[in-house]
């Protein structure tokens, strides 16, 4: 049977800038050209966009990484490298994403066509003629594209089901929902069938059309952890109408209200604000023996009842002879018709933000260590980023890079911490010689 794949991890990384140029103008008629190294492109970001078509992350079980274009580097008589595509990723709505590496919520998509940037790509390194000033007209200066962003997400899948089926376990949920739609949910005659959600399309003959889903059962102590309970309720959240299956076919009307009672009382539990939404009662299983006895005491308790906000209306269905069925149908639609969409995301603890790129205010500029050979280590993110973005093939680069390293603070803090004459220096795989 087809899984609701609704929590998956995934890796980004968008593309580096294409690497600025050095380059100098070169015509028989123009003494002194000058500088026309070009810069590079940027290269393409991770992006992703809500696509109402969809209805799980079950593509996402099959790809896994995405990885967006390089900027193109750039080129002789001040051409600059054309910019890479973004990479846009399509996903439905109700999708939360999360930075698995720092634990923070990127973004919360739940409207058509919303989109967040998840990975940004790096921007294209300066060419030479970028560097030409009075006192060095002719540079040998470029920069290297800067590195993409590349980061490790989870996705999250709250399911935007427009209803939902709820109930304790085996009173008929998945069978219903295979009887209305499409959907082949695992069916069989013991509790706990349905370990996560299935999504199935109910389509009417009047045109009207609207998701389903069936919820895995619900017990005592779900609100609390028990058993499937907070998957369930997580599910649940943004549903806008429920219907409430009882089995009165195999059990008397007192335990189905008994029942009953106790999964809206999970359900307030968990979150006030659930009871509020329409909930249409359903009897299942009423082609059994006594199931019709059963139904006429159970409506006579619930209307006796007082502690209920509301007494919900009760539907008497058959899954397998399919009565009630249709009439039940077309009351959901309407209901639908008339119950607008319900705002949930108490339980999240979420607060959406808008993504930045990767830096990182509190960690500092750089690091030094030392290895067991002596030699002095450079690290940090914006030490290593100046590092990557260096073109060291050129005299004049490294000269620059020198010199940023100055401004930083570098030479000053390996003289505080000892560093000798002749010393070695490493940044990445780069070794240098320390002079003073």
């Amino acid at each position: 049977m087809p899984t609701f794949v609704d929590q998956i991890k995934i890796e980004v990384h968008a593309g580096h800038g294409g690497n600025g140029m050095v380059a100098f103008r070169r015509e028989k008629y123009v003494p002194n050209g000058g500088p026309a190294g070009g810069d590079g492109g940027r290269g393409g970001s991770i992006i992703l966009k809500v696509d109402e078509g969809l209805r799980t992350l079950m593509d996402f079980r099959y790809h896994r990484i995405f990885k967006a274009k390089n900027g193109q580097n750039g080129m002789s008589k001040q051409m600059t490298g054309a910019a890479a595509e973004d990479t846009v990723v399509a996903v439905p709505q109700g999708t939360t994403v999360r930075d698995l590496d720092t634990g923070q919520i990127i973004g919360d998509l739940v409207e058509q066509g919303q989109e967040l940037v998840v990975a940004k790509g790096g921007r294209g390194g300066r060419g030479n003629m970028r560097f030409a000033t009075p006192r060095n007209p002719a540079p040998e200066i470029a920069e290297n594209g800067e590195p993409g962003e590349e980061r490790n997400l989870e996705l999250e899948l709250k399911m935007l089901a427009d209803v939902g089926l709820i109930g304790f376990p085996s009173v008929g949920k998945s069978t219903l929902l295979s009887v209305v739609t499409g959907a082949k949910p695992k069916i069989a005659a013991y509790e706990f069938t349905t370990l996560v959600p299935n999504l199935g399309m109910v389509m009417l003959p009047d045109g009207r059309d609207f998701a389903m889903a069936d919820m895995p059962g619900l017990i005592n102590g779900a609100s609390k952890g028990v058993g499937l309970g907070l998957q369930f309720l997580r599910h649940i959240e943004r549903t806008r109408v429920l219907l409430h299956l009882v089995d009165l076919g195999n059990q008397d009307a007192e335990l189905a209200l008994e029942k009953f009672k106790d999964i809206n009382k999970e359900l307030a539990s968990y979150d006030p604000e659930l009871l509020k939404r329409p909930q249409i009662v359903v009897a299942t299983k009423m082609d059994l023996p006594e199931a019709s006895e059963h139904l006429a005491e159970f409506k006579t308790l619930l209307e006796a009842d007082n502690t209920l906000p509301q007494s919900p209306r009760v539907f008497a269905i058959s899954a397998v002879t399919h009565a009630g069925v249709q009439d039940l149908m077309q009351t959901t639609a309407n209901l639908l018709e008339e119950t607008p969409a319900f705002d949930s995301i108490a339980h999240d603890d979420m607060e959406t933000v808008t993504y930045k790129a990767s830096e990182q205010e509190d960690e500092p500029a750089f690091v030094i260590s030392r290895d067991d050979d002596g030699t002095w280590v450079l690290s940090g993110a914006k030490l290593e980023r100046l590092f990557v973005m260096t073109n060291l093939d050129h005299e004049d680069s490294q000269l620059r890079f020198a010199r940023q390293l100055r401004h930083m603070g570098v030479d000053d803090a390996l003289r505080k911490a000892g560093i000798q004459d002749g010393d070695l220096v490493r940044i990445e795989d780069f070794v240098f010689e320390f002079v003073q």
